[in-house]
């Protein structure tokens, strides 16, 4: 998940993936894995935006226009593709297989006989831990289904503002999904809420610098039960991050168009499975998310950029998330290695599905620079250079085409020159067996299943143009009294010609 002066964790970074060229014709989630040889732990890369961006400091003053200032040398980028599957992520009803069964996920009903039984076979103290786990998330699911239940009446945003005060990692995973229902189901609205200036966090795991994490020799856990408990970390965050993102622009719905904020609350759903799927796995083998220490600094660039849409954009799901794309292949060949085939098939189910986050970061950062008549290769380096960040590999090429980030974007070693290659053919070629069904799925379903009816609304271009203005950077200050009570918002824009970030 990230970066250009980014320390580079060795064992991570051993053995990726670095192909000049893709085939034309291929089955995107088989080639995600078939071109990974070696076996590698999966860690996210990180590095710091500069002391400049701290909180408390503001843009220049605005001005009438926005100005972008030339951020590459004589050299004209390739356009973002938007990822073909989309349409049909958009219009796919909520994803109720949350339980990872005998053959792949499955709903509760149907599935949790196998993983039990798995975990008894292993020992008596074992199934007995698994035991617990599927009571404690039964529990958790009736209290949020129960129609006493505090947060009824609460709008989406609300409910955003609600997991992220949510310190118990189920409860913020069933939270998630059931705000996520409702909102398909067009029973709530988009609402306003304030984010928390952090995430609440359990007493444990213990938050260490990423240096500071202790192998798997130096835990009680496994090779890959010490795998899944840092990807079980991965998707707790992530989950924090998209909510984050919900509710912290929740104040400029107008000018970002509702369907930008279902997308991030589907991405915040889609990462609840992916949790709990890790949850489970890690129950089965007698361990739990908490039995090692972990690293914060997930949510470190989520705080630099809560000022700043498109930072948050560029730097979130285009660098952070498509980190993940470049992780997906070694941590499964880690597994496989491991003589792990069911932990190996979840952990290649979740970076198959990573690939739509990263594609909606992709799509709205270029909707947005696009409103605002800049252009978005331009804006992202530009982005880079002001956050003095630098990628580096290796990179999952594949992955991040089919997403839609075009590999001249982030590696700067590549010289399009020297592959004749036409990209955006070959990110529709990657995802040629997926588009048909997609198109053919989306031309059938009714615009109510892309938004809640009572949320739907038309994004013209005389609409985007009437409120390009005020995107750039969105200050918001709230008096927020309680997750579900009355809210008292105001935000202000200001535009400039850097785009800092404002706090």
């Amino acid at each position: 998940m990230r970066a250009v002066c980014c320390s580079v964790n060795s064992a991570a970074m051993s053995g990726g993936l670095s192909w000049a060229s893709v085939p034309t014709q291929v089955n995107p989630q088989r080639f995600f894995f078939q071109k990974s040889r070696a076996i590698g732990l999966l860690h996210s890369q990180f590095c710091s935006i500069p002391s400049r961006h701290a909180h408390g400091i503001r843009a220049p003053p605005s001005l009438r226009r926005v100005h972008s200032r030339p951020c590459v040398e004589a050299r004209v980028l390739s356009p973002a593709q938007e990822w073909v599957g989309l349409p049909a992520w958009r219009t796919n009803p909520v994803n109720e297989l949350r339980v990872w069964g005998k053959r792949g996920p499955g709903s509760a009903r149907e599935e949790w006989e196998f993983p039990a039984s798995l975990a008894a076979k292993k020992s008596e103290a074992t199934g007995e831990f698994f035991r617990l786990h599927r009571e404690k998330l039964q529990r958790v699911e009736a209290k949020v289904e129960e129609s006493s239940f505090g947060a009824r009446g609460a709008s989406l945003a609300e409910w955003g503002a609600i997991v992220l005060g949510t310190a118990d990692p189920v409860e913020k995973a069933v939270f998630t999904h059931h705000a996520y229902r409702l909102w398909c189901n067009g029973d709530i609205p988009l609402g306003v809420a304030e984010a928390p200036d952090s995430p609440a966090r359990p007493e444990k795991p213990e938050l260490v610098h990423p240096w500071k994490i202790p192998p798997p020799i130096g835990t009680i856990l496994t090779p890959s039960a010490h795998a899944l408990h840092n990807l079980a970390h991965i998707e707790l965050n992530a989950i924090d991050l998209a909510w984050d993102t919900v509710v912290r622009f929740s104040g400029a719905s107008e000018e970002l168009n509702r369907q930008f904020f279902g997308d991030f609350a589907h991405v915040a759903d889609d990462e609840s499975r992916h949790f709990l799927w890790c949850l489970q796995r890690l129950a089965e083998m007698g361990f739990s998310y908490g039995d090692m220490p972990a690293h914060n600094l997930l949510l470190a660039d989520c705080e630099k950029t809560s000022g700043n849409v498109m930072a948050r954009l560029a730097i979130i799901p285009m660098m952070q998330e498509a980190r993940g794309l470049d992780a997906g292949p070694r941590l499964f060949d880690r597994m496989m290695g491991n003589g792990d085939t069911r932990s190996a098939s979840i952990t290649k189910r979740i970076a198959e599905e990573e690939v739509g986050h990263v594609a909606v970061g992709v799509t709205w950062f270029v909707d947005v620079c696009k409103r605002l008549e800049l252009d978005p290769a331009d804006r992202f380096q530009g982005l880079l250079k002001e956050s003095d960040l630098e990628l580096r590999g290796p990179f999952n090429h594949s992955a991040r085409l089919l997403a839609g980030l075009p590999r001249d974007w982030y590696d700067s070693s590549y010289d399009p020159s020297s592959v004749p290659m036409d990209t955006s053919a070959t990110a529709n070629q990657l995802g040629s067996k997926v588009v048909t069904k997609s198109r053919e799925r989306s031309m059938q379903l009714t615009e109510k299943q892309v938004l809640p009816a009572t949320e739907r609304q038309n994004d013209t271009e005389s609409s985007r143009k009437k409120t390009s203005s005020r995107l750039p950077e969105v200050r918001l200050t709230s008096n927020y009294q309680n997750s579900c009570g009355y809210i008292s918002r105001r935000f202000e824009s200001k535009r400039s010609n850097n785009f800092i970030l404002l706090r």
